[in-house]
């Protein structure tokens, strides 16, 4: 089993997740999260004064999924949430080595 976590802008929630669910994912965990890598950020004016605005918005995305699943999800992912502009995010994969349904209590690939 694998974890996919993906970071990307909040305007593609949508469209990712319409995109697994195409390719036959059923749960997906979303959290919403500020940051930023080489985007740095930008400055805005308010009441006259300007500021730096640091983080920036931005979604998470959690999916534990079957390791034959990962490189659909991958490129899923990777086509709907892409702009071509700088800050569309990262995809990160790691193992994930168990998994446990709390109400019936299957565990491994049963549970996701």
């Amino acid at each position: 089993m694998k974890k996919i976590e993906a970071i990307i802008k909040p305007f593609k929630l949508d469209e990712v997740k319409e995109a697994l669910q195409e390719i036959g994912l059923q749960g997906i965990t979303v959290t919403e999260a500020k940051g930023f890598g080489r985007q740095k950020g930008h400055t805005e004016l308010y009441r006259g004064a300007e500021y730096v605005v640091d983080f920036l918005p931005k979604v998470k995305i959690e999916v534990v999924l079957h390791d034959a699943d990962v490189e659909k999800a991958i490129e899923a992912i990777q086509q709907s949430a892409q702009t071509g502009r700088i800050g569309d995010g990262k995809i990160f994969i790691s193992a994930v080595e168990e998994a446990i349904r709390i109400r019936t209590g299957e565990r491994g690939a049963e549970a996701i």
